[in-house]
């Protein structure tokens, strides 16, 4: 084996067809996988963001991301439901807003599913690209009838480059989905602290309206 053929690009133009694929597959998958781990880390800051900014009682543009969940608790609020006490109205404002609030946290763990599977799948993909890179290695020695490292070296080198490269994939995959996940679930925490707080304020001012008719029902008996 010659020595340029050691760097990737060498590598990979000197591989056989199988070995290309494989490293080209691992390469895709890792380019996705940063892809997402960056578009989940931004999702994430931006909804901490839009729920510091709301409760904080502030100004951002960011907030615009929890509108629809402010609309749904303001259309529960507004609905009159007869014989309704303070708690249930509270509940079912609460309720109204969660719906809101999963269908985003669904939105913004969108990546995560996948990049649990290339944590789980690129290992095995660089395994196959090993075995395949030995196996072309002992091909290699039936044909030349020769154990030397030039005619080992290159087989070798392609299972190790297989290897090396579900790593890259897989490791930053892996690491990447515990933690935006981490961070999700606090994100997650905080929004339902929003939504217990913004709840308690929409049915704060008509909270007393729901126990007249049973202040009059007990001067009646």
């Amino acid at each position: 084996m010659e020595h340029g053929v050691l760097t990737p690009l060498g590598l990979f133009t000197e591989a056989g067809p199988v070995a290309k694929a494989v490293m080209l597959m691992l390469v895709l998958a890792s380019i996705w996988c940063w892809i997402l781990i960056v578009e989940g880390a931004w999702s994430v800051r931006r909804l901490n963001r839009a729920v510091r900014a709301l409760r904080g009682g502030g100004a951002d543009r960011e907030a615009a991301l929890l509108e629809p969940l402010l609309v749904a608790g303001r259309q529960a609020a507004s609905l009159t439901i007869a014989g309704e006490s303070a708690g249930e109205l509270r509940t079912r404002v609460v309720e109204a807003m969660n719906r809101g609030g999963q269908a985003l946290l669904t939105r913004v763990q969108g990546g995560l599913p996948n990049l649990a599977v290339i944590a789980s799948v690129a290992p095995f993909i660089g395994l196959f690209g090993t075995v395949w890179g030995i196996m072309t290695s002992f091909a290699g020695i039936a044909e030349a009838k020769d154990t030397s490292l030039a005619v080992v070296a290159p087989g070798i080198a392609e299972a190790l480059a297989a290897t090396a490269i579900g790593l890259a994939a897989a490791i930053p995959a892996s690491v990447g989905y515990n933690r935006i996940g981490a961070a999700l679930a606090r994100a997650g925490q905080e929004l339902s602290h929003f939504v217990e707080e913004r709840a308690i304020a929409m049915t704060a001012i008509g909270s007393a309206a729901p126990e007249r008719p049973a202040r009059k029902t007990a001067e009646a008996a």
